[in-house]
C-alpha cells in the first residue's frame, strides 16, 4: 500500500472509522502473524500475539504520531508483547503431566494436551529449515528478536533501532553477536548448510 494511502487510512482510524481498521488489519495481519510465529513458535501463541497486538494497535493508534513508519511501530509492538507474555508465562506455575485430580469417588489422572507440533507437520519440515528454527528458537529473545526483525522482517538497522528503542550501535553488536551464536549452534550441522 502507498504511503499516502496508508496515512489517509490511519487518519480515518483515529477518527474512529472501525471499517478503516479492519481494512488496516487485513494490510498486515498476515506480517504480524509470521512475526509472532518467528518469534514464538508456536501457531497457538502466534494467534495470541497478534491479537494482543491489534489490541493495542487499537487502544493506541490515537498516539501514533507518524514520526515513524506505522511497520516499524506495528512490529515494535508485536515484539513487546511477545517479551511481555514471555515474562508472565516464566511468572506461572506449571502443572505436572502427572499429577492427579481427586473426585468424589475415584482419582482421574490430569489430562493435558500436548502443545508440541503434530508429527505431520513435523515431517513437512525439511532437516535444514527445522535445524534453523531450533537455532534460532534456542537463542536468547533479544538476539531472537534481531535475528528475525532483520533476517525475516527485512527491517533495516535504523527500523530496527527505531521499532526497540535502541542506538543503531546497538542494534549492530546485538545483531553481530546473535549471528556468530547462531553460527556456532549450526556447526554441528554442517552438511546442511
Amino acid at each position: 500500500m502507498p504511503d499516502i494511502q496508508e496515512k489517509l487510512l490511519i487518519e480515518r482510524c483515529k477518527k474512529g472509522e472501525n471499517a478503516a481498521f479492519d481494512q488496516l488489519i487485513r494490510n498486515y495481519e498476515k506480517r504480524v502473524y509470521n512475526l509472532a510465529y518467528r518469534l514464538s513458535g508456536s501457531y497457538d501463541e502466534a494467534s495470541d500475539v497478534s491479537l494482543d497486538a491489534f489490541v493495542r494497535v487499537f487502544q493506541a493508534i490515537k498516539h501514533f504520531r507518524g514520526d515513524s513508519n506505522f511497520a516499524t511501530w506495528l512490529f515494535r509492538i508485536v515484539t513487546n508483547v511477545y517479551l511481555d507474555r514471555r515474562k508472565r508465562m516464566k511468572n506461572r506455575q506449571h502443572l505436572s503431566l502427572e499429577e492427579y485430580i481427586e473426585l468424589e469417588d475415584s482419582v482421574v489422572k490430569r489430562q493435558i494436551e500436548d502443545p508440541s507440533p503434530a508429527p505431520s507437520t513435523i515431517a513437512e519440515t525439511n532437516e535444514r529449515n527445522a535445524a534453523l528454527h531450533k537455532a534460532v528458537a534456542s537463542l536468547p529473545d533479544y538476539q531472537r528478536v534481531m535475528i528475525v526483525l532483520y533476517h525475516t522482517e527485512g527491517l533495516s538497522y535504523d527500523e530496527i533501532a527505531e521499532a526497540l528503542d535502541l542506538p543503531i550501535g546497538t542494534v549492530k553488536s546485538r545483531l553481530n553477536r546473535a549471528r556468530l551464536v547462531l553460527r556456532e549452534k549450526l556447526q554441528s550441522k554442517g552438511e546442511l548448510f
